[in-house]
């Protein structure tokens, strides 16, 4: 039988680059490389193995690979590498479609620079205040990170200097030109050094890509790996479903699967925020993600879907770009995107880190063609099940086993989560292994605890201090979510 050419694609790559490709194959500092073995990163993926060599001799590129495929690393030990410590002048800018993701790229750069202390990397995000980031480009930095209109905004207000900036990084290009924003980075570009290296990274390369390579770069090196999922490790399945009947199908594909974390993609934020509301009248924990939420309101949505108390993230693609959740055990495309390309990106947010991954897409008649879309592009056919197979169980509920507590203490009042911790697990009062993820927040705090022992911990943080202070404690309950009243 004929190799699809997604197996093809696996096969040459491993022929190409074996598994034993290392760091230290490459020419970096003695101890980059010596933290990138403490932490575990000892071969290199296939975006490192194709990128690297091309960033570390400062030629522009332009790759294409998916989310979770390691460009990070391979962009950010180009960046540290060439870095001049001795001077505070920014000499790197990374620009992210979203907040989120300029948040994850920024912590993992901190992360591959632990070896050097004195590397200062800033965060310039929106829906954030504007006076701290000033003060803190007043102290410089040597890599910036942030989204293009609060780059803009700081460049408009002479806040930010781009003229020693050696290195730009356009990380997901693909959605910031879906969401807007060529002539902002067009205007943030003028600001950059003519001979500087751009790279651009993208998990799709539509005709506005190529456009935006010529405009921006120079004889780039065209990079293009892991754009395709493994079909063994991800299990697809399509439903044809009447019209008027796609909500209830849902509903009880939810029912036979119960998945403990699963992302719904929509088209549109009113759909995005109307399935959510449904599925919560069903007795479905759910929130949605769009872009109609205000900062905060998405962070706490992000909070709760991802230290596993709310099971259930209805989100659109803009909206979900960038974000990298661990263990998502299902994807569903309650409705199918046009180009199969968006359709490969959205499945590959399940089954990483070598577990198994789970798709459900659900079509209308009309909509079949979108589905032949994705057969030409996986070069196979796909598995077509039949809704009436499903059956949705009188009383059917789907909870979290998490909850979510709020602690009016953050980074300002130097919370840490160790701080958390220790308060919960003192004395053996709880088992930390029912304690979930603890995320910090300039003046709020947020942890996850097993729902049998709510009650129990509630007392203990309400009643008990951390860092010796009593803060205010409260549970997130659904209801209390702003965004389903309005």
């Amino acid at each position: 039988m004929a190799r699809s050419p997604i197996l093809l694609g696996l096969y040459h790559q491993l022929e190409k680059y074996p598994v034993t490709t290392q760091f230290s194959h490459l020419k970096l500092n003695p101890a980059l490389l010596a933290n990138l073995e403490t932490l575990g990163y000892l071969q290199m993926t296939p975006i490192q193995v194709e990128g690297l060599p091309h960033v570390l001799a400062g030629r522009d590129l332009i790759a294409r690979a998916k989310t979770g495929s390691g460009k990070t690393v391979a962009f950010g030990l180009g960046l540290l590498s060439l870095l001049e410590q001795t001077s505070f002048a920014v000499q790197a800018l990374v620009l992210c479609p979203t907040r989120e993701l300029a948040d994850q790229v920024a912590k993992e750069l901190r992360r591959l620079a632990r070896s050097s202390a004195n590397t200062k990397i800033l965060t310039l995000c929106g829906g954030t205040p504007f006076g701290p980031q000033i003060s803190s480009l007043e102290h410089g930095a040597h890599i910036v990170v942030g989204t293009p209109g609060r780059i803009l905004k700081h460049l408009q207000k002479s806040t930010l200097s781009l003229g020693n900036v050696r290195t730009v990084v356009l990380d997901e290009a693909d959605r910031m030109l879906d969401m807007g924003f060529y002539n902002d980075i067009a205007t943030i570009f003028s600001a950059t050094p003519q001979q500087r290296q751009t790279l651009l990274f993208s998990a799709t390369y539509p005709e506005t890509i190529r456009e935006m390579s010529s405009a921006f770069q120079r004889e780039p090196i065209e990079v293009t790996v892991d754009t395709h999922h493994n079909s063994l490790k991800i299990k697809q399945h399509f439903y044809e479903v009447e019209k008027g009947r796609r909500s209830k199908t849902l509903a009880a594909l939810l029912a036979q699967y119960k998945p403990v974390s699963t992302i719904i993609f929509c088209q549109t934020r009113l759909q995005c925020q109307e399935l959510a509301d449904e599925l919560q009248q069903r007795g479905i924990q759910s929130l949605a993600l769009h872009g109609d939420l205000e900062q905060k309101e998405r962070d706490l949505v992000l909070v709760r879907f991802t230290n596993h108390s709310v099971p259930v993230l209805v989100a659109t693609d803009v909206a979900a770009r960038g974000l990298d959740i661990k263990d998502l055990e299902a994807v569903i495309n309650y409705q199918l995107p046009r180009d199969p390309e968006i359709y490969i990106h959205r499945i590959g947010r399940t089954g990483r880190a070598g577990s198994k991954g789970l798709s459900l897409s659900l079509f209308i008649a009309s909509e079949a063609n979108r589905v032949n879309a994705i057969e030409t592009y996986l070069d196979r056919k796909v598995d077509l099940e039949q809704p009436r197979s499903l059956a949705l169980p009188d009383g059917f509920t789907l909870s979290a086993p998490m909850v979510t507590f709020s602690i009016e203490g953050g980074r300002k009042e130097k919370v840490r989560p160790g701080d958390i911790l220790g308060a919960l697990t003192a004395d053996d009062a709880i088992p930390a292994a029912k304690v979930g993820k603890i995320d910090i927040f300039d003046r709020v705090a947020y942890v996850a605890i097993d729902r049998s022992i709510r009650k129990k911990a509630m007392r203990i943080l309400s009643e008990g201090n951390i860092k010796g202070r009593r803060f205010k404690v409260r549970q997130i309950h659904q209801a209390a979510n702003p965004w389903l009243s309005r």
